[in-house]
């Protein structure tokens, strides 16, 4: 697949690229793409969530009251979870809620989503750029330029820059990546990719091998 090079005044510089048929142009796995965003929300939950059991109240331990002839259930100490204050019965306790999932099949999630956005036109090439400070307003004039303010747009570089992650910080529908940290919640989630042109050769080192 090619693509014209834009500029960020959203007009063509007259150049071109070829997209890898092997990262851009395969047949979609969805499954693949479920287990990658099932993996990323699973891992970004705390899983701090604790709650103290009969053991972690702190009371007294003895007998309340007698066995027998009371007209009502048999207790034990003031800590049963039965009574207000007691402990809770199988409360949460911390955990790490991520599993394990295979680096081919990531690979496979984020191959599928940039093909299916590749189909529906929703990846724009765009020359390198940067700012000398940063500056919110300036990166909102490029979204507006290419007719992306109103969307949710990721930025797809080739190295960090600070400046350009800085800069695009506090707009709420645009976030900027390295090619080497893409994962497949963030590409699903955006209506349109642009991709640096420093990122292509990145991005089919990362994604290109099957």
């Amino acid at each position: 697949m090619k693509l014209d090079v834009l500029n960020i005044e959203g007009g063509s510089t007259g150049r071109s690229v070829e997209l890898s048929d092997a990262v851009f142009a395969i047949e979609p796995n969805e499954h693949a793409v479920y287990l990658a965003v099932k993996q990323y929300n699973a891992q970004q939950r705390q899983g701090t969530s604790k709650a103290k059991e009969r053991g972690e109240i702190q009371g007294s331990r003895r007998k309340i009251k007698k066995q027998k002839g009371t007209g009502t259930a048999r207790a034990g100490d003031i800590k049963n979870p039965i009574f207000r204050g007691g402990g809770r019965i199988f409360g949460p306790r911390p955990r790490n809620f991520g599993f394990k999932l295979n680096k081919k099949v990531k690979q496979l999630a984020r191959r599928s989503i940039l093909s299916v956005k590749a189909t529906e036109g929703a990846i724009v090439v765009l020359e390198d750029f940067t700012f000398d400070k940063p500056k919110t307003k300036e990166f909102a004039g490029v979204l507006q330029n290419l007719k992306m303010d109103d969307q949710k747009v990721l930025f797809v570089t080739g190295d960090l820059d600070q400046i350009l992650h800085l800069s695009s910080r506090n707009l709420k529908k645009s976030k900027v990546v390295e090619a080497r940290n893409l994962n497949a919640y963030d590409l699903l989630n955006a209506n349109k990719v642009v991709l640096a042109e420093s990122s292509l050769g990145e991005i089919d080192k990362v994604l290109g091998d099957a």
